[in-house]
């Protein structure tokens, strides 16, 4: 089923709101959950749904994103076309950096074009999940979608930081708002909105005229939420997929979290603590890999005065001393 998809990785934005873990090192490359970088998660999905096409689109203190990759990600065979690389900007068709998320995609459109793809799965490289990317293009396919967007309730609260839509009864998506001011409840939860997850899977024929026709337009943010996605809307096939609600080989845990934010990322991490985590690190059928560094194993060790570390609820690195 993926012979002709490819994966696009959006990894390249400043995170300023995560200062100062970002201070030296680009956001999707911030460690989360003791051994892990953020964007391990998002290329887990990638290795355990199947795809083994991965462009991870770079820009802000890339050096520290590449390194992982290099060393935690070269597991793929060149040689059958698999492959997981970063792409800096090219300045192929201007001299700017990537502007925006479809901007991004565009100026990376010829590689997209050579890898003859029929269908593009654009994933971002900030976000702590599981997801079985196999069965939303399965979901895809079967609707005959042009576009497919990932999506789950959230609490009306804190819509107004997402993408809010909504859905008919086929899954049809039939009004799409980036960031409202005063976001639309779901029909049957007025405490809850649909928001966007930022996980796209588009066919490679609209996504490339869409791009280059959003190009054109001076007023665009180039933005997949704001300009993209809108004028799409009513126009073309665009559905949504339900996370969590639809099958897939992985179980189904329903967890997303965007950590964006200092007190998002905080949150997530401890998530990891509960008594059964809602993000479970353990399921064996579905490994987050991350590059592993030669430390010592944690131990407890005894402090000035004589007594030993005490530790409570929590996860120790490899190399921790207590």
């Amino acid at each position: 089923m993926f012979d002709k998809t490819i994966a696009i990785v959006l990894a390249g934005g400043v995170g300023s709101r995560l200062h100062p873990l970002t201070a030296e090192r680009a956001k999707p490359a911030v460690p989360f959950g003791g051994n892990y970088r953020i964007i391990d998660f998002t290329l887990s999905n990638c290795l355990h749904s199947g795809l083994r096409r991965v462009l991870v689109l770079t820009q802000y203190k890339s050096d520290s994103l590449q390194k992982h990759l290099r060393d935690g990600w070269s597991i793929f065979n060149s040689e059958i076309s698999e492959y997981i690389t970063h792409v800096p900007p090219q300045m192929r068709t201007g001299e700017s950096w990537y502007t925006g998320t479809a901007d991004a995609i565009r100026q990376n459109l010829y590689l997209l074009e050579r890898s003859n793809a029929n269908h593009v799965v654009i994933l971002s490289g900030d976000h702590i999940y599981r997801m079985d990317y196999a069965a939303m293009l399965q979901f895809h396919l079967d609707q005959a979608a042009e576009l497919t967007i990932a999506c789950m309730p959230v609490p009306l609260a804190s819509a107004s930081s997402f993408g809010v839509m909504s859905v008919d009864d086929v899954h049809q998506i039939r009004a799409f708002d980036e960031k409202p001011e005063h976001p639309k409840h779901l029909p049957n939860d007025p405490d809850r909105a649909l928001a966007s997850m930022g996980i796209y899977i588009f066919n490679m024929e609209l996504l490339s005229s869409e791009l280059q026709s959003d190009y054109a337009l001076t007023a665009s943010n180039y933005d997949f939420g704001k300009d993209i996605i809108p004028r799409l809307i009513g126009t073309h096939c665009v559905y949504a997929y339900r996370f969590g609600e639809e099958t897939g080989r992985v179980m189904q845990d329903k967890y997303w979290r965007d950590v964006g934010t200092i007190d998002s990322y905080y949150l997530a991490n401890m998530d990891l603590l509960e008594p059964v985590p809602s993000m479970n690190l353990y399921q064996p059928d579905w490994v987050i890999r991350t590059y592993h560094s030669q430390n010592p194993p944690a131990r407890m060790a005894p402090g000035s005065l004589g007594q030993e570390g005490h530790v409570i609820n929590s996860m120790l690195s490899t190399g921790t001393v207590v």
